[in-house]
C-alpha cells in the first residue's frame, strides 16, 4: 500500500520559518508531480507549491518568495521550506502526489495534513 506521511507543522510567530517534509512509502515505481496544498477554516483547498518530475515549479502568488518547494527523489520525499512566514499562513497543510504503483497504474494520494499555526 502506497502512502504519503506528513511532518514538520507547527506553531511558529509571524517573520519566523518552517520546514515540512512529505514521504512517500510502499511499492512505487515512480513519482510524477508533487505538491503542497493548504486549507484553512471556511476556505477551499488551494494549492501552494508544486515541483514536477523533471524539477520545474510552480507556486500560488501569495507564497512567491517566501516558500520553496524540493525535492528527493532518492527518498521520495517532497520538502517545503517556508520563511516570512505571516499569519495569513494558517492552515491544514497537504502534501500531494501522482504515484505510479509496481502495477504501474498512476493514483493520486493525499497526505494526512500538518497543521501550520502562525501568531504571536
Amino acid at each position: 500500500q502506497v502512502q504519503l506521511v506528513e511532518s514538520g507543522g507547527g506553531l511558529v510567530q509571524p517573520g519566523g520559518s518552517l520546514r515540512l517534509s512529505c514521504a512517500a512509502s510502499g511499492r512505487i515505481i515512480s513519482i510524477q508531480t508533487m505538491g503542497w496544498y493548504r486549507q484553512a477554516p471556511g476556505n477551499q483547498r488551494e494549492l501552494v507549491a508544486a515541483i514536477h518530475s523533471g524539477g520545474s515549479t510552480n507556486y500560488a502568488d501569495s507564497v512567491k518568495g517566501r516558500f520553496t518547494i524540493s525535492r528527493d527523489n532518492a527518498k521520495n520525499t517532497v520538502y517545503l521550506q517556508m520563511i516570512s512566514l505571516k499569519p495569513e499562513d494558517t492552515a491544514v497543510y497537504y502534501c500531494n502526489a501522482d504515484i505510479v504503483n509496481n502495477d504501474y497504474r498512476q493514483i493520486n494520494l493525499w497526505g494526512q495534513g500538518t497543521q501550520v499555526t502562525v501568531s504571536s
